[in-house]
């Protein structure tokens, strides 16, 4: 009988999954970077928590700034994704504006690394921020399908014609982020949870409530 038909196969080899390895790093700089700020976080620890080889986070991203920058690019590519997934030209101005105040309210909800991330930069000035090459292009779309929607609005009555889509993008990120930026102290000082399922339903509400009667001709 042949031999070679009797020998077990040799063990295959363990495939590198790059974008695998790549996404675990992001996640583990995430978490990193927004615990212990710029200053505070390891590489080696961001290296442990995506259970990747330290050199092939170098490999990959280069430095500790360089990651940071990955980051938070990455952070940011992901709620202009979420936003367009929400297809707002295809509702009318009223339910496209009510689902991007409930979307962007969730979003930091979900994510409370993404404030605590932001907080980071800002700390620093967003000096990190202003070296990243594509964050004008990354906005721009945003504000221009707001600027649609007020435009719509505003052609149908509904809204004033006098609102700034980057003044009103400000209000509703501010009030999601604020809330969940400060959800442990504001629920000791006012004893309640912020936190709990109805507090939240009842601050979503309002956030939309407080957007659409700013933005109504005749608020309801």
């Amino acid at each position: 009988m042949d031999q070679r038909l009797t020998q077990p196969a040799p063990p295959a080899k363990r495939t590198r999954n790059s974008s695998k390895t790549k996404a675990d790093i992001l996640v583990a700089g995430r978490a990193e970077f927004a615990e212990r700020g710029f200053e505070g976080a390891r590489v080696d620890a961001i290296a442990e928590r995506a259970g990747a080889n330290k050199r092939l986070l170098y490999h990959y991203f280069g430095n500790k700034e360089d990651l940071y920058r990955a980051v938070l690019l990455d952070a940011y590519q992901e709620i202009r994704r979420g936003e367009r997934a929400l297809s707002l030209d295809q509702f009318g101005p009223v339910d496209a504006m009510d689902r991007l105040v409930r979307f962007t309210f969730r979003h930091f909800l979900a994510n409370p690394w993404f404030p605590r991330l932001l907080g980071t930069e800002n700390i620093e000035n967003a000096r990190f921020l202003k070296t990243l090459p594509d964050i004008q292009a990354l906005h721009s779309p945003l504000v221009g399908q707001i600027t649609t929607i007020l435009q719509r609005g505003a052609e149908a009555g509904i809204f004033r014609r006098d609102v700034d889509a980057v003044q009103l993008y400000i209000s509703i990120a501010a009030l999601g982020f604020f809330y969940v930026s400060n959800m442990a102290t504001l629920s000791v000082i006012f004893a309640r949870d912020l936190g709990g399922v109805a507090m939240l339903q009842e601050r979503e509400a309002q956030a939309v409530q407080m957007v659409l009667d700013y933005l109504r001709t005749q608020p309801s």
